[in-house]
């Protein structure tokens, strides 16, 4: 059934007539679209999410591979941080300039048993991250050795909860990656482009 339409108001009574209010799902829609575009605005003139990371430098190319857990997460990092990801040219072709450049040289999953019970049943899982990279700087030169990052977390399992287990185990894969993506930036951020190479900075 349709609402009947409004008659016009005069202009006296304008000043007292309240505006209709939106339906609830407009207002959020609105809410939503406003605070993208407040993002956008700040972002464009220079300013940078609150807990992001100041970098010494502002462009980066690297083979991050955008199917990567940890490449889409760092990608993601180093924008909220300002920098530019300048994505690599064919092997055949020049590559396009940039402050740094990253490599990945290394980045899987591993799952392995560490704990058995009298019946060979298992018990306990270790979980791990591996992810090896460099750094050089536009010119060439080393900036970060060759450097693993490895993360570590025990399960235990159940063979009786096994879907349980599964959620259990890709949260922690996850939580694994995000503090590599943490300790990653840390690492960037410490980066001299002046200075010798940073392979062995500390946590």
């Amino acid at each position: 059934m349709r609402a009947a339409p409004l008659s016009p108001l005069s202009f006296g009574s304008s000043l007292a007539a309240q505006p209709a209010a939106l339906p609830v799902e407009r207002r959020a829609w609105l809410r939503a679209a406003a605070a993208g575009a407040l993002t956008l605005g700040l972002t464009g003139c220079g300013f940078r999410l609150r807990g992001a990371l100041q970098l010494p430098f502002a462009s980066l190319r690297s083979n991050l591979s955008e199917r990567s857990e940890i490449g889409r997460e760092l990608r993601a990092q180093l924008v909220a941080s300002g920098v530019r990801i300048v994505e690599p040219a064919p092997p055949d072709q020049p590559q396009p300039l940039a402050d740094i450049e990253l490599t990945v040289l290394t980045e899987q999953r591993e799952r392995a048993v560490v704990g058995v019970t009298a019946t060979g049943q298992v018990r306990e899982l270790q979980l791990r991250v591996r992810f090896k990279f460099r750094v050089r700087s536009g010119k060439g030169r080393d900036l970060i050795d060759d450097v693993e990052l490895l993360q570590e977390r025990d399960l235990s399992y159940d063979e009786s909860l096994v879907l349980g287990k599964q959620v259990e185990e890709e949260l922690l894969y996850r939580e694994m990656q995000s503090d590599t993506v943490r300790q990653l930036m840390r690492r960037l951020a410490a980066i001299r482009l002046d200075s010798a190479p940073a392979g062995r900075l500390s946590e």
